[in-house]
């Protein structure tokens, strides 16, 4: 269930990885939208067995983990403003 877990959240950490800079930064700025989104999307692909429901909540969690340290790490863009984390990046 955990490994399982860890790898969906793998696989959406990748493709949010993929996205522009500042794109990414974009949807930081509505962190709690895409935890909700993607908990929704992978408890819906992952229903009907006990542990694909664990896996998709595992990766429900580490994506909120995830997306709220990476707003107070490298901060988000609201409009056209930056507002930067920790790290401040090159946009």
């Amino acid at each position: 269930m955990l490994a399982t877990g860890f790898m969906i959240f793998l696989g959406v950490g990748l493709i949010f990885a993929k996205l522009p800079r500042r794109t990414m930064l974009k949807a930081l700025k509505h962190d709690l939208k895409i935890d909700l989104a993607v908990t929704a999307l992978v408890l819906i692909i992952h229903w009907g067995t006990f542990n694909g429901v664990m896996a998709a909540t595992v990766a429900g969690l580490m994506t909120s983990l995830a997306t709220s340290g990476l707003k107070s790490l490298i901060g988000y863009v609201g409009g056209n403003t930056y507002y930067p984390g920790r790290i401040r990046l090159d946009v």
